[in-house]
């Protein structure tokens, strides 16, 4: 069975937690069945040995990759180690931490907050990509981004608001700046919960936007034959 770990980087505030899980349960739901998840909460220092699992996907949090709190540094030196060990996931800050460790740069964008459902161009079509689709619309949460990325990486998806919005190395790391494991009704409450950071207009805009059909499914199914492709080291061996 293919064994994943999850780098807990970040949780939900405790009120849509308790309704609608934590972030390793979201990706659980959006994967499905017929794969081991391992959680590992990094910010408590639990790190997982990537050379003993297929994946990682490494969540969202409210931090900065740019912060100088010493567990960012460490899983950045996790990234740059277990790279070619494992398959690497990111979503969110996971996406932006991943660029961070491996020769791109984040920053708090000048373009403020990226909520409600975002639309995104397929700007690099990978064997993984089933089903196949020119565009995607995922709910998305964020106001940092990925502003120079890695030399060696490829752009999978882009927006005009996030020309970087999905990333990828070789055949063996990915990553998403939207949340596929997001639900609407998540989305939804997460977004309208921050009306007293993000300007109200937007937030309205923002949650109705939210009513209308994504595809989480898509993604989540690209991620899903991602994964349970060949791993780094099975194919090395």
């Amino acid at each position: 069975m293919t064994r994943i770990a999850i780098l807990e980087t970040g949780a939900p505030p405790p009120a849509l937690a308790a309704r609608h899980g934590d972030y390793p349960a979201m990706f659980r739901e959006l994967l499905g069945e017929g794969l081991e998840f391992e959680t590992f909460d990094i910010q408590a220092g639990q790190w997982p040995d990537a050379g003993a699992f297929d994946a990682a996907i490494i969540t969202g949090s409210a931090a900065g990759v740019y912060e100088g709190d010493v567990w960012i540094a460490e899983l950045l030196d996790w990234i740059r180690l277990a790279k070619g060990q494992t398959k690497l996931v990111g979503v969110c800050f996971g996406h932006q931490a991943m660029a961070q460790a491996l020769g791109g740069r984040v920053e708090k964008s000048g373009k403020g907050w990226g909520v409600g459902l975002h639309r995104y161009q397929v700007a690099s079509a990978e064997p993984w990509m089933t089903p196949a689709a020119s565009a995607v619309a995922i709910p998305a949460s964020h106001q940092d981004q990925v502003v120079e990325k890695p030399g060696d990486a490829r752009v999978l998806l882009r927006s005009d608001f996030t020309p970087f919005a999905g990333l990828a190395w070789g055949q063996d790391a990915i990553s998403f700046q939207p949340h596929p494991e997001f639900t609407p009704a998540f989305a939804t409450e997460l977004t309208a919960g921050r009306h007293d950071r993000i300007d109200p207009a937007l937030v309205a805009r923002a949650v109705d936007s939210l009513k209308a059909e994504d595809d989480r499914g898509v993604v989540g199914a690209w991620i899903r034959g991602f994964v349970r492709a060949t791993s780094p080291q099975a194919a090395s061996s």
